[in-house]
């Protein structure tokens, strides 16, 4: 019998949570901290010195040696460097451990090493980490022993932000802002803030850790480039919602554990469509706190995999063939009083409020789908969106046939007198209980789904940060809200009656921007065709996408709210650029590196075996035309493969040579890609043909079925 975990015990026990400092700070000294954690400001360095004693405290007691301010610069993972408490010993040579309000709030790490898009030059080093109050510190415990993890923001000596937390924190406020605009002209009077909502679903695969090292691209790259595909993918669907395998299992219980320490609020999990490929999804949170928790995330499931003898791969298309992981972003927008300005109601036709909402969330997904394009852009996501696994590269809205027929009810006649409703589901069988059917269906092809009360942005790749596309929903939204509010303010102080003024507005924003709805089929090639009628944009690729970034209606969105100036968004283009090149560099050298050292040897001591058995099944008079024919066939694969290296080396030569970034990352995708590809092919084919006991890597068979 397995043993009982009291999850309530254990959740958030290695969390500085708002109950602890409470039990450990004085009723003014805590009051002071909640204060500006909920409005704002600066905390006093007096109330500092004592937050962080507390702190301290509490970490030590809890084994910590060292502490960290935790960070997100633009490399997509985190950052940590560790300081211990010890402090100069005292006249008898004891050790005393302390932990001031200055070490808490500031920290300065090197500001010239990370990814800063011309920010920071090599000699200009100096950088600035602070205290992001409202995500609770927690520890971490590993090979190094307990560290206590302080959230902070990251920025230059100039004051740019070289981070992605900044930015986000920056939006959160903007959209507050703007949507407290809206609820007030509704007479809302009791909220103080609008908090954006999040919740990240986390796919992922696992394999068997030895089998993972003997694969020099799952190692460099985080994804196969080479593999033929196994005799069986995913076709029968019986991996998705299947029984979880006990090592699975056992893997998936000690993650659960690891991050409810952690105050993550793991809930769900089980077997997605591919084989080897899970999920794992978290309750709703704040969103700065959501984006710490979807890397802490991450950083778990790799860590609790080695105790396992297994490695997670959180790469968007580990394996070709079979489906590739993604984060669906869902994200809401609640009143610090308890409204959800994205719940309908029973009779949403009647919502204004909701209706109105609605309507700039259209505005703002039309206005900029680019922009949202571009925030879940990253290398691997290139290989995932417009398949049939995941939504395409074009974004549009889902609404759901009823909602989508209030809108058309209001663009048409200007009211929406009806309302479609579910109806009841009869099973058919009279143990079973008949029930009130959702009045729509859901759309898994959609990338910005309506699900209920929020949306779902389901472009977002798995091993990307949430950070960025929840930044981007942010500003966008606030815009469009900021927008609207001006608009009715205006024609109220004209003498325009609200309620008129709302219709007016709600009819105008959903005719001018109803052609970003739709509910068919994303996977089709005729929303395709469909989408370009509509006018609506097509992005194919992150290089493609990042120039979204700097173009003046972006600079105009983002310097408006001050969530990113014109040189912070610059610096970012040049970052996602020299990503791009730098990553495609790494797997056009890995795939070199393994044709030469792996998979040509192979092949050619192959055919020294083929040739021999030809020699001697003739030498015993028998004919050795199958023996030959297949001599033939891996002798003129092995020479298409020789043939491809050398032009993959040539392309990826050619590529460092240039020393334009956007021009250098457009030279990979459309040279250095295609080479890749050219070279994968021959010894996919291969890998059919060669003796399975000379093969020098692990298959696709062995590395998704055999976990």
């Amino acid at each position: 019998m397995s043993e009982t975990i009291d999850v309530e015990a254990l959740f958030g026990s290695r969390v500085f949570t708002l109950g602890k400092m409470k039990e450990r700070l004085t009723r003014q000294t805590f009051a002071e901290v909640k204060r500006v954690m909920e409005q704002g400001g600066e905390l006093p360095l007096a109330t500092a010195d004592v937050v962080a004693k507390a702190m301290k405290d509490w970490a030590v007691e809890n084994g910590a040696t060292h502490y960290t301010h935790w960070f997100q610069p633009l490399t997509g993972i985190t950052a940590e460097k560790h300081d211990a408490f010890v402090s100069h010993p005292d006249s008898e040579g004891r050790m005393l451990l302390e932990f001031s309000g200055r070490e808490l709030i500031k920290g300065e790490p090197d500001a010239s090493s990370f990814p800063s898009g011309g920010l920071r030059a090599t000699f200009e080093a100096r950088g600035y980490t602070a205290w992001d109050m409202t995500s609770p510190a927690f520890l971490k415990e590993d090979a190094t022993g307990v560290i206590l993890c302080i959230p902070t923001a990251f920025c230059s000596y100039t004051g740019e932000a070289l981070d992605k937390k900044t930015p986000l924190l920056r939006s959160m406020e903007a959209i507050s802002q703007q949507a407290l605009r809206i609820v007030r002209l509704f007479g809302n009077m009791e909220a103080t803030k609008v908090v954006p909502s999040v919740g990240a679903e986390q796919e992922y695969f696992l394999v068997d850790r030895e089998k993972y090292l003997q694969r020099d691209d799952l190692i460099f790259a985080g994804r196969t480039l080479f593999g033929a595909p196994a005799p069986k993918g995913q076709e029968l669907e019986d991996h998705y919602f299947g029984t979880i395998r006990e090592r699975i299992g056992a893997y998936m219980k000690d993650l659960n554990i690891e991050l409810w320490k952690l105050g993550v609020t793991a809930k769900t999990q089980h077997n997605e469509a591919a084989p080897a490929q899970h999920e794992l999804a978290p309750i709703y949170e704040t969103a700065n706190i959501a984006v710490d928790h979807n890397q802490l995330v991450m950083e778990t499931m790799k860590k609790v995999a080695g105790r396992h003898g297994l490695t997670c791969l959180l790469h968007e298309k580990p394996f070709a063939g079979v489906n590739g992981s993604g984060k669906h972003d869902n994200w809401s927008l609640c009143t610090d009083n308890g409204v959800n300005l994205l719940d309908p109601g029973v009779t949403p036709n009647a919502n204004i409020q909701f209706l109105l909402v609605l309507a700039c969330i259209m505005k703002a997904v039309d206005t900029h789908a680019d922009l949202l394009r571009q925030s879940a852009s990253d290398v691997g996501n290139d290989h995932r969106l417009g398949a049939n696994e995941a939504p395409p590269a074009i974004i549009s809205m889902f609404l759901g046939e009823q909602l989508d027929d209030v809108v058309k009810q209001l663009v048409e006649t200007g009211e929406a007198a009806h309302l479609i409703e579910g109806g009841k589901l009869e099973t058919g069988v009279s143990t079973l209980p008949d029930f009130e059917k959702d009045a729509t269906d859901r759309n898994r092809t959609s990338p910005f789904a309506f699900t209920g009360n929020k949306f779902e942005f389901r472009t977002v790749g798995s091993a990307d940060s949430i950070a960025s596309p929840n930044t981007t929903l942010n500003a966008i939204v606030a815009e469009a809200f900021c927008e609207a509010a001006d608009t009715l303010e205006r024609e109220m102080a004209g003498g325009k009656e609200f309620e008129l003024a709302v219709h007016d507005l709600i009819k105008e924003y959903m005719g001018r921007h109803q052609r970003i709805i739709f509910n068919g089929d994303g996977y089709s090639e005729e929303w395709v065709k469909e989408a370009a009628r509509r006018g609506l944009p097509n992005i194919k690729s992150m290089v493609e996408a990042a120039g979204t970034l700097t173009t003046d209606k972006a600079i105009r969105l983002f310097e408006k709210f001050g969530i990113f100036t014109r040189v912070e968004l610059e610096s970012r283009e040049e970052i996602l650029y020299e990503t791009y090149a730098k990553t495609i560099n790494i797997e056009a050298l890995t795939m070199i590196n393994m044709a030469n050292k792996k998979y040509i040897p192979a092949a050619v001591g192959y055919t020294r075996t083929l040739a021999d058995t030809v020699i001697a099944v003739r030498e015993a008079g028998a004919d050795a035309f199958v023996q030959s024919e297949l001599l033939g066939e891996v002798n003129g694969l092995l020479s298409a493969a020789r043939k491809a290296l050398k032009e993959l080396e040539r392309a990826t030569a050619q590529a460092g040579a240039m020393q334009d970034a956007k021009s250098q990352a457009f030279f990979y995708k459309d040279t250095v890609k295609e080479a890749m590809d050219a070279l994968r092919a021959p010894i996919d084919e291969l890998e059919m043909l060669v003796d399975k006991k000379v093969w020098p890597v692990p298959s696709y068979g062995e590395l998704i079925f055999e976990v």
